[in-house]
């Protein structure tokens, strides 16, 4: 279901997107938690497209505070850890939340694991409704299953509120064949399609979501979170980035 609204700016085509960003993302330089001014700065990349008109979705991970698989592997009972690991992205969206409506952007955090008096329980026309009031979306503790990540989270949400992409927010500005990091020769892709993301391992999402967002014909853009002012001129066509599609 999409709104029949159009965006208030003719910058965009897009009317409804979904960003996906990491736990990570809100670290900044440190190796641990939240940085606020780095989450501060999120916000303000935000705020700048929600200035459009655009209605905004947006799932965080959680593992700048825990990460599920992790202590999985440290011996931890998989279902427990993965539930800590939607609980620390709870207090991500929470973050966020302050952060956006400190800049007086209206937010909503919404929660797959019901705890009503810190936000309000995932249903679908209630978040849909908030979005069509301009209010941004913060989907937060996964899907409320443990064995599923963020990514496949944010493409679920993304399906279910009509989005027209999702923007994934990373540090690189986009995807390559190998790690640029890495690899000085690595080679960016304009486009890719869904298959070859899968069949190559290219690590843009986890296979769930990738096979979720092709069902769906959902394109997934891949974009540098940390270039200033970049996911307003992503929005916009400007920029670099791979656009993921059939």
């Amino acid at each position: 279901m999409t709104s029949s609204r159009t965006p208030d700016s003719p910058e965009t085509k897009y009317q409804r997107v979904m960003l996906k960003i990491s736990g990570e993302a809100l670290m900044g330089d440190q190796g641990f938690g939240l940085h606020p001014p780095t989450v501060q700065r999120i916000a303000q990349e935000v705020k700048s497209v929600h200035d459009l008109g655009v209605e905004i979705c947006m799932v965080i991970g959680g593992g700048n505070i825990f990460r599920g698989l992790s202590g999985a592997a440290q011996g931890m009972e998989r279902t427990t850890a993965d539930y800590m690991g939607m609980l620390a992205t709870v207090m991500n969206a929470l973050a966020m939340q302050a952060a956006l409506e400190s800049l007086g952007v209206f937010t909503r955090v919404i929660s797959a694991i019901p705890m009503d008096q810190v936000c309000e329980p995932y249903i679908r026309r209630r978040a849909v409704r908030h979005l069509e009031k301009k209010r941004v979306c913060i989907f937060a503790a996964g899907t409320g299953n443990p064995y599923f990540t963020t990514d496949t989270a944010a493409t679920l949400r993304a399906n279910e509120m009509g989005c027209q992409a999702i923007f994934k927010g990373t540090k690189v500005d986009g995807v390559y064949d190998k790690d640029p990091v890495k690899f000085p020769d690595a080679k960016r892709y304009e486009v890719v399609s869904y298959d070859d993301v899968l069949a190559k391992r290219l690590g843009v999402m986890d296979a769930s979501a990738i096979a979720l967002a092709r069902d769906n014909n959902l394109p997934i853009i891949v974009f540098s979170l940390d270039e200033p002012g970049g996911f307003r001129g992503i929005l916009a066509g400007r920029g670099t980035y791979t656009t993921v599609c059939g």
